[in-house]
């Protein structure tokens, strides 16, 4: 894959939005695993876009909706967005492993040692 059919600038960061939108409701597993099935149908996924464009007007600003489903017709661009996502993981993990917050209320206690009777 050549460095040209890659998405940059506007497009990119209109991924990155949205990766992380993704990540930010924890629908990553979900999306990838839709993403990597679909993947030989994305030109199918771009055309259906352009169809429901109407309905999807009054959910989505319509420039990023209608650059979106130009985008997703090439398969570069679904592993570029497969890319983000996970990039987006691995930086929620990070933050994550680097300030570890409290334990959750009402969270259970950790499981006593093997050979500890001291309960």
């Amino acid at each position: 894959m050549d460095s040209s059919a890659r998405p940059v600038g506007d497009d990119q960061a209109l991924l990155d939005r949205l990766a992380a939108w993704i990540v930010e409701l924890r629908l990553e597993l979900p999306a990838i695993l839709t993403l990597e099935t679909c993947k030989p149908l994305s030109l199918l996924a771009g055309q259906t876009l352009a169809f429901f464009e109407p309905l999807a007007a009054a959910v989505f600003r319509m420039p990023d909706y209608r650059r979106f489903a130009a985008l997703i017709e090439r398969r570069e661009t679904v592993e570029a967005l497969l890319r983000t996502i996970e990039k987006h993981v691995d930086q929620r993990g990070a933050r994550r492993a680097e300030s570890p917050g409290p334990r959750a209320a009402g969270a259970a206690p950790d499981p006593p040692a093997p050979g500890d009777r001291s309960r």
